[in-house]
């Protein structure tokens, strides 16, 4: 688990430096593949479940499982979030990131911010001893306290050797405590949060999920390590997260 997420660190580190106004979503997806297949691993996303791509790529409104197309173009002051995974020697990983291209509005900006920080709200219950809806219930309460909508018809989830494995991971806080934290458990934590409603709908091709109202969403996943003290994050390079 540890080898395959952070393969998937290093080939983030490598995406990123692409995402520029002028670019397609097909070709960002392209080189996704290209990274992961060059560092030894295998896209866990394509054909999963019929999706026809190596990286979902969700452009403003698109909450999640943005389809990449040849026509969708980038352009200055968009937010682009990527999710991907990659299988390596049998073990799954899964991480998402939210980028500006170009010049973006300071609205936007702290969308992305405060999407990433609630992630690390989050896991500072992400620890042997306590429950799984104390990560859910600082995620949400995190995000909620700047007004901001926490989609609920999707969630985070368990990994290992499948992509989606048990318990599922809410963002927002529950009336239960959910399952104790036990060390070895593998985690991918992903918050996705919206300016405004927290209320999605599924496109025609039944796969891209936008926000109700039209407005800008963000995406950050990381996939972790709980151990006998504060949390291992999996996805990331040099001991830094993105």
């Amino acid at each position: 688990m540890r080898q395959s997420n952070h393969l998937l660190a290093g080939v983030y580190q490598e995406l990123k430096k692409i995402i520029r106004p002028g670019i397609s979503t097909w070709e960002i997806d392209h080189e996704g593949e290209r990274l992961i297949r060059q560092c030894g691993g295998v896209p866990n996303f394509l054909h999963y479940e019929g999706y026809p791509a190596s990286v979902c790529v969700s452009v403003n409104d698109e909450v999640v499982h943005g389809i990449p197309k040849k026509e969708h173009i980038l352009k200055d002051g968009d937010i682009v979030s990527l999710d991907m995974g990659l299988i390596y020697e049998g073990y799954h990983s899964d991480a998402a990131r939210t980028f500006g291209v170009g010049k973006i509005s300071e609205e936007a900006q702290k969308l992305i911010d405060v999407t990433r920080q609630s992630f690390f709200e989050g896991i500072k219950y992400a620890k042997a001893g306590h429950h799984l809806h104390e990560i859910s219930g600082a995620i949400g309460d995190y995000a909620e306290s700047f007004g901001y909508g926490v989609v609920r018809d999707l969630v985070g989830h368990g990994i290992g050797t499948k992509m989606h494995e048990d318990p599922q991971i809410p963002n927002f806080r529950c009336k239960s405590r959910g399952i104790l934290l036990r060390p070895g458990m593998t985690l991918a934590i992903e918050p996705m949060i919206n300016i405004g409603t927290p209320d999605v709908e599924w496109m025609d091709d039944d796969w891209t999920v936008v926000t109700a109202d039209g407005s800008l969403s963000a995406h950050y996943e990381n996939t972790i390590l709980i151990t006998e003290g504060e949390p291992e994050i999996l996805t990331m390079v040099d001991g830094k997260p993105e």
